[in-house]
């Protein structure tokens, strides 16, 4: 069997041997095209292959940290979004707040307002009070003396006699008592 395979072998080394003679295969400038591809293909690999390599990762790397900055801007954002709405929560209840005390304030001023018109009303009615009571008294007082002095005119002309002093004091008297009861 062993012999078969060396046949087959020896066979097909012929045939190859046929086919590149055929198709025109020189041998020392096959190998010689083989070491030119392969120090082209080296000196691009190195200067151009690597290079180009190294820009595309420094580019992916770029990219993956814009995106990372990207996610921590939009938390970013969505924090500070959140504060504001904190913030403009707390001025709105300090504003209610202090609307809810000018209210109060202006409530107390007015209450204030209103006792101290009251209390001038009352001091107003008081003195027209006092003074009305004053006009009375003293009208009473000039009543009396007139009644008096018609009771004094009236008896001296009644009697025809001219009344003393002493007469006159007594008969003012008895009216102003006669009055007052």
């Amino acid at each position: 069997m062993d012999y078969n395979v060396v046949i087959a072998a020896a066979s097909l080394s012929e045939t190859v041997k046929e086919t590149l003679q055929t198709f025109g295969v020189d041998w020392p400038h096959f190998i010689a095209q083989c070491i030119s591809f392969l120090i082209v293909a080296g000196g691009l690999y190195k200067w151009a292959y690597k290079p180009v390599l190294a820009v595309l990762l420094a580019r992916r790397q770029r990219i993956e940290q814009g995106l990372k900055d990207a996610d921590q801007t939009k938390k970013e954002l969505g924090n500070a979004q959140t504060k504001a709405q904190e913030i403009l929560n707390q001025a709105s209840a300090q504003a209610a707040k202090m609307i809810e005390e000018a209210r109060a304030a202006a409530a107390r001023v007015q209450e204030q307002e209103t006792q101290k018109a009251v209390a001038a009303a009352q001091d107003i009615v008081e003195k027209a009070r006092q003074a009305a009571e004053a006009e009375h008294a003293r009208m009473l007082t000039e009543l009396r003396r007139e009644v008096g002095r018609l009771v004094v005119s009236t008896t001296s002309k009644v009697t025809g006699k001219v009344l003393t002093p002493d007469d006159q004091n007594r008969l003012t008297e008895e009216t102003n008592r006669q009055l007052a009861a």
